[in-house]
C-alpha cells in the first residue's frame, strides 16, 4: 500500500502503550486484562451510560457486553467505562430536574475526558435516555474518532398501551375528580413493565432516530426494543462496525455535514417528533463544528409533513413502528421524494442511499406512518415562532389537533411549582395563557422540562383550551398549545421578563409568531422598571453551569464562547 495512502489503525492508543517509555501504562493495562497480544490492537472505548438510577439504562451493562465483544471479534480491544445518567421522568416537576439538561453536559465531557485520556482509537457510545444519548453524539463529533452510537431501545408498552405519560396526565384526572386515587394506583403500578426509554415519540426515540438519520447508528438501531435479540445483535455489530471505521479512517467529520444534520431534522419532522430534538441537533452540529440554526428547522419544515401518527399527539407507540419495519422504510420513501440526502456518509462506510436499496415497503394494511399524498400535517409541527416575545426565537409544538393560532389572557408563574398548583387547584381556565419564566438555561438553572403542567393540563381537560409559554422546555410527551424554549430567556432581561398578569398573547402558528400585545412605548418602560432577579445558587455544578451555558437558540451549550 502507497505510504500516502497508509491508515493508521493505533494513532492514540501507540502513544500510550508503545515503547520503553510505557512500560507504566502496560503494566496498569495488564492489571484490567490485556495481553501482550492486546497491546497491538486498536482500542476501542465503551462508553456505557448503564445505572440503576432510570429504567431506561438498567440493561445497558449488558450491551456495553456484547459491543465489547463485537469489538474484540473484529481485532480491536475494547475497554468498558462508564458514564452517569439522571432521570426526567423521576426528576419531573422537582428542583431536581434543574440537572437534567446539565447531565448532558457532564456526561459529554466526561466521555471526552475518558476517550482523549485513555488513548482510545475508537468509541462505542450507548445511550438510553434523553440526555445521555446527544451527550454521547456531542462527545463522538468533538473528539472525532471513528465512532458507532447505539440506542439502549425502547420500553415495552403497559396494559392498556400505558406508559410514563399516563401516569403524569392520570394526576391531573385525579385533580379534575375523573379518575380515583385507587385507578391512579393501577396506572402507576403498571406503566413501566421493565427496561428500555420512554414508548411514544417522545425524546429518546426521536433523538435514536434523528442519531441513525445523521448517519452514526446502524440501520434501524432505532427501532428496537431494549429487551429484544435484534438489539443484543445491534450492539455486536456495532463493536465490529467501530473497528472497521478505525482501519478504514472514517471519522465522525466525514459522516456530520449540513446535509446530515438535515437528514435528521427532516426525519424528525416527519415522526412527529420532540421539540427537545431543535435543542440537541444545534448542540451536536456546535460540537461538530456544523452551521445550524434555527431557521433551518423552519425552512425544512416549510415542506417536509407530519406523517407518524405517535405519541403523544397521536395512537402509536414505537413499539408499534417496530413491528411494520423501525424507521428505514420511512426513510426510503423520503429519500424516493428528493427529501433525503443520499449521499452522506454512514457508519456501515457506505452512504444512506446505499443502505436503503434494499429496505422494502410497510405493509400495505398499517396506520402508523402515513403516506405523503395523505399526511397527518402537511408542514411541520415543530414551529419556529419569532415576534416581541420572542426575538431570538421559540419552539411550539402544533400537531394541529388543538388549533393554529391561539389568544389568551396571561398568567404568570416564576416557578413550575406554582404554575402546576394553579393548574391542579382550579384557578386556571380556559382562555389562559400560562407564562412559566425564569425557567430557562441560566434563571433555571438547567431548563427544567413541563411534563407536569402539561401534563395537568391534559388531565384537567384543558388541553384545547389552555396555552403554555415558557423559556423552559418541554417533555417529548408533552402536547397541546405549548411554546417552549423563548428567547432570550427572562433571566437576562428578554420580554418574557415583563410580562404582567392579564396580558393578551397570541399565538400564531401560521404566521409563525409570538406576540404580546403591548405598545412598544410601555414595553421599553417595563424592561427599565425590571430587576434582575437573584440567582437561584451560588456555588456547585449549577452555578458554574449558569455563568457558561449559551442561549437555548444556539443549544444551551457551555463552551460557546471559549
Amino acid at each position: 500500500m502507497p505510504k500516502d495512502n497508509f491508515i493508521d489503525p493505533r494513532p492514540y492508543s501507540r502513544r500510550v502503550v508503545d515503547g520503553v517509555e510505557q512500560a507504566p501504562s502496560r503494566a496498569m493495562l495488564r492489571a484490567v486484562g490485556f495481553t501482550d497480544e492486546d497491546f497491538s490492537k486498536p482500542q476501542i472505548g465503551i462508553a456505557s451510560t448503564w445505572s440503576m438510577v432510570t429504567p431506561c439504562n438498567m440493561h445497558i451493562d449488558r450491551l456495553a457486553e456484547l459491543a465489547a465483544a463485537g469489538a474484540d471479534g473484529a481485532g480491536g480491544k475494547s475497554v468498558i467505562f462508564n458514564t452517569i445518567t439522571v432521570s426526567d421522568g423521576i426528576s419531573m416537576g422537582t428542583p431536581g430536574m434543574r440537572y437534567s439538561l446539565v447531565s448532558r453536559e457532564v456526561i459529554a465531557d466526561s466521555i471526552e475526558a475518558v476517550t482523549g485520556a485513555e488513548g482510545f482509537d475508537g468509541l462505542v457510545a450507548i445511550g438510553g435516555c434523553d440526555k445521555n444519548m446527544p451527550a454521547c453524539v456531542m462527545a463522538i463529533a468533538r473528539l472525532n474518532r471513528p465512532a458507532v452510537f447505539v440506542y439502549g431501545g425502547t420500553i415495552q408498552p403497559g396494559p392498556k398501551n400505558r406508559d410514563i405519560v399516563s401516569v403524569f396526565e392520570a394526576v391531573g384526572g385525579v385533580a379534575a375528580g375523573t379518575l380515583s386515587a385507587t385507578e391512579l394506583k393501577e396506572i402507576e403500578s403498571t406503566a413501566i413493565p421493565g427496561p428500555g426509554s420512554c414508548a411514544g415519540m417522545y425524546t429518546a426515540n426521536t433523538m435514536a432516530s434523528a442519531i441513525e438519520a445523521l448517519g452514526l447508528s446502524l440501520g434501524n438501531s432505532s427501532a428496537q426494543e431494549a429487551v429484544s435479540a435484534q438489539k443484543q445483535d445491534d450492539c455486536r455489530r456495532a463493536g465490529s462496525a467501530a473497528v472497521n471505521l478505525v482501519k478504514r479512517g472514517i471519522k465522525p467529520s466525514d459522516i456530520l455535514c449540513k446535509e446530515a444534520f438535515e437528514n435528521a431534522i427532516t426525519v424528525v419532522i416527519a415522526l412527529g417528533g420532540s421539540t427537545n430534538a431543535v435543542l440537541h441537533l444545534l448542540a451536536i452540529a456546535h460540537d461538530a463544528q456544523i452551521d445550524l440554526s434555527l431557521d433551518d428547522f423552519s425552512r425544512l419544515g416549510d415542506h417536509v409533513p407530519v406523517l407518524g401518527d405517535l405519541r403523544p399527539s397521536g395512537r402509536y407507540m414505537m413499539s408499534d413502528l417496530i413491528q411494520i419495519g423501525g424507521i428505514q422504510p420511512l426513510m426510503k420513501v423520503l429519500l424516493n421524494e428528493g427529501l433525503l440526502h443520499g449521499g452522506c456518509m454512514t457508519v456501515t462506510g457506505t452512504s444512506v442511499a446505499e443502505n436503503l436499496t434494499e429496505v422494502g415497503e410497510y405493509p400495505k394494511s398499517q396506520s402508523i406512518i402515513r403516506s405523503l399524498g395523505n399526511p397527518i400535517k402537511p408542514e411541520s409541527h415543530l414551529a419556529i415562532l419569532y415576534g416581541n416575545l420572542a426575538p431570538e426565537g421559540a419552539v411550539a409544538k402544533i400537531s394541529g389537533k388543538e388549533g393554529r393560532q391561539f389568544t389568551g389572557q396571561a398568567r404568570v408563574f416564576h416557578s413550575e411549582e406554582d404554575a402546576l398548583k394553579a393548574i391542579l387547584d382550579g384557578t386556571i381556565v380556559g382562555g389562559d395563557v400560562i407564562v412559566i419564566r425564569y425557567e430557562g438555561p441560566k434563571g433555571g438553572p438547567g431548563m427544567r422540562e413541563m411534563l407536569s403542567p402539561t401534563g395537568a393540563i391534559i388531565g384537567r381537560g384543558l388541553g384545547d383550551t389552555v396555552a403554555l409559554i415558557t423559556d423552559g422546555r418541554f417533555s417529548g410527551g408533552s402536547h397541546g398549545f405549548v411554546v417552549g424554549h423563548v428567547t432570550p430567556e427572562a433571566a437576562v432581561g428578554g420580554p418574557l421578563a415583563i410580562v404582567e398578569e392579564g396580558d393578551k398573547i397570541t399565538i400564531d402558528s401560521d404566521k409563525k409568531t409570538l406576540n404580546l400585545d403591548l405598545s412598544k412605548k410601555e414595553r421599553t418602560a417595563r424592561l427599565k422598571r425590571w430587576v434582575p432577579p437573584a440567582p437561584k445558587v451560588k456555588r456547585g455544578l449549577l452555578a458554574k453551569y449558569a455563568r457558561l451555558v449559551s442561549s437555548a437558540s444556539l443549544g444551551a451549550v457551555t463552551d460557546i464562547e471559549i
